[in-house]
């Protein structure tokens, strides 16, 4: 018999790891595992129950019941930001840690290869989807980019249970494969809301004449900013659509580890 549960999930991945030498992978991954279990702890949120899917410059960590989501969404990532700034001062740019991080709630429970049910597929779109991926390259002295789902941002961040304010966040539409909803971004230190999260024309693309008169997009052409009448915003957040079969985002490979 399945077993259903709901729980809170977290998921990280490196910027730039695979360009990165042997030494600096192996830094960098110390380095995750380090600032994770730091940042868990300052934030009262018992890493040693977390059960985690590593994969090198990835982890993967559904949270044990009644891990607190206001806790992670705010105390945990800044004390997660100010980890990798301490880690990155000094360093070379293609050596500094930077991170791409996504929290969700949802249906989770372990399995022969790591986590069976719909969360740990969707945070893994979350995680990938090119707005996000567009958010930290757009914000070049930026630590980490966040992504959190509709179901946290409306009952944590929306709700005021954090300081972190709404106003903070862009909403994005992901349409990626078998998940198709809203997430919400946030960078720190920086206005998401004047960043250019459409990502870069492809070459071939760039040479490509349009056969007939087109609406215009953002750079790209993945974006557009067709949005459900009914769909509701914090004040001041806008809304950018990725339109699914044009951007294509690789999934992360994780090991099981706990």
């Amino acid at each position: 018999m399945m077993t259903f549960r709901r729980r809170l999930l977290l998921a990280v991945d490196a910027k730039g790891y695979g360009r990165a030498d042997v030494v600096t992978q192996r830094q960098l991954q110390g380095a995750i595992q380090r600032i994770l279990t730091d940042a868990a702890g300052a934030s009262g949120l018992e890493r040693e129950r977390w059960e985690t899917q590593v994969g090198g410059d990835s982890v993967l960590a559904v949270l044990p019941e009644g891990a607190s989501e206001p806790h992670l969404v705010d105390t945990f990532m800044r004390h997660l930001d100010a980890g990798l700034r301490e880690f990155n001062h000094g360093r070379l740019p293609g050596s500094r840690l930077r991170l791409r991080v996504a929290v969700h709630f949802g249906t989770a429970s372990p399995a022969a290869n790591g986590f069976e049910g719909r969360a740990p597929v969707e945070i893994g779109r979350m995680l990938d989807c090119a707005a996000l991926r567009s958010a930290l390259d757009a914000a070049p002295e930026a630590a980490m980019a966040l992504a959190v789902s509709s179901t946290v941002f409306n009952d944590v961040v929306r709700e005021a249970y954090t300081t972190v304010r709404a106003q903070e966040f862009r909403e994005v539409r992901v349409a990626e494969k078998e998940f198709d909803g809203r997430v919400w971004i946030r960078v720190p230190g920086y206005d998401v809301r004047t960043l250019d999260l459409a990502p870069p024309m492809r070459p071939e693309r760039r040479q490509e004449a349009p056969s007939e008169p087109e609406r215009a997009t953002p750079r790209g052409g993945e974006f557009s900013d067709a949005r459900p009448p009914s769909a509701s915003t914090a004040p001041g957040d806008t809304v950018v659509q990725v339109i699914s079969g044009t951007v294509h985002a690789q999934g992360a490979v994780f090991g099981i580890s706990k």
